[in-house]
């Protein structure tokens, strides 16, 4: 089987590949950057190009039983406009694609960003679909055109990932865990007593390719996330504690940080886009259960082990860490930070 990804160069499509081709299955990628991977670029068909051009998509698409859609711009991108055109544009592009060259199912890789600041718990796929920021809204719209081309008759699943992290998971994880290796203050909003669910990408990965081939999910919406977690502070003092850092877990007032956040955003230097800051101090998990029913799925790693795993991933790959840049594979840029840097 061919399987085509979008998002190809990504964390997450990196991980997928790899769990493809060990598989059996061919493996075919779309993005705008290199793989940067030996193996990788040895044994997939690479393709460099934008899903925003609908010639590069037909190329991904072609012969494919199952496209996997995960490319995105991120929160931290500079505009609206290019998060809206990447993220519902693009898609439009490789749902018409595929829908053309009569591929078998889509998968689309939303976000649990769709549901905005939710006050009830655990989240439900039909609970209300209220982004907060470009993001958010971005991908609700998406989801609207994977219905629309649904009901033309293309199989598509939509997997909503709460944030998942791991091997190669850099971003604003690698400025968490480039402080706790050096020891200082790790600054929570509010007191860290909140429930916040984070995701093993190796589990993620797992869901998206049981979706391939499960029979009841076509048009369906699936909440993935792990199933056991703690607190913020709970989950964040194991990986400190394994560590052995003498990091300690500092509480900020919420609402002088959001401000602080914003002003950051708006000047395009922060490390958290809106989602984030609105979401980390309140409980974030979703229920799973729909995915554990139809896919026959269960999530291997807790919250706590996920994040020791990818803790400790960075710590023996740190010295080959590439430059600051805006994806989940490169850091990201600590210049907001640097003076509670100094200060921690």
């Amino acid at each position: 089987m061919t399987v085509a990804i979008s998002g190809g160069a990504g964390f997450l499509g990196l991980h997928l590949a790899r769990r493809l081709l060990l598989s059996g299955e061919n493996v075919r990628t779309l993005d705008v950057a290199r793989l940067d991977d030996d193996f990788l670029e040895s044994s997939v068909e690479a393709l460099n190009g934008d899903v925003r051009d609908p010639a590069a998509v037909r190329r991904l698409v072609a012969g494919a039983e199952v496209v996997v859609h995960a490319a995105a711009a991120l929160p931290i991108q500079a505009s609206r406009r290019s998060i809206l055109s990447v993220n519902v544009d693009g898609t439009a592009n490789v749902l018409a694609a595929a829908l053309e060259a009569g591929v078998r199912r889509v998968v689309f890789i939303s976000s649990t960003a769709v549901y905005g600041v939710p006050m009830r718990h655990p989240i439900n796929e039909d609970d209300p679909l209220v982004g907060v920021g470009w993001y958010g809204e971005s991908k609700i719209r998406a989801e609207g055109v994977c219905r629309a081309f649904s009901a033309r008759g293309l199989e598509t699943v939509i997997v909503r990932p709460k944030t998942f992290i791991g091997a190669e998971r850099l971003g604003v994880f690698e400025i968490l865990f480039d402080w706790v290796r050096e020891g200082r203050r790790i600054y929570t909003l509010g007191h860290g007593t909140n429930r916040y669910q984070l995701l093993a990408v190796g589990d993620l990965v797992d869901a998206i390719v049981r979706s391939f081939s499960a029979p009841a999910v076509s048009g369906e919406s699936l909440n993935v996330g792990a199933t056991e977690f703690g607190t913020v502070r709970d989950d964040l003092q194991a990986m400190i504690d394994h560590a052995g850092s003498g990091s300690r877990l500092t509480p900020v007032p919420v609402r002088p940080a959001e401000l602080a956040l914003r002003a950051l955003e708006i000047l395009r230097v922060s490390p958290l886009a809106e989602w984030h800051y609105r979401t980390a101090h309140r409980d974030s998990f979703v229920s799973t259960e729909k995915a554990e029913r139809l896919l026959g799925w269960k999530p291997r790693l807790s919250n706590s082990r996920t994040l020791v795993e990818t803790y400790d991933w960075y710590l023996a790959n740190r010295d080959r860490v590439g430059v600051a840049g805006t994806t989940h594979r490169v850091p990201w840029n600590q210049q907001a930070l640097g003076l509670l840097k100094r200060l921690s």
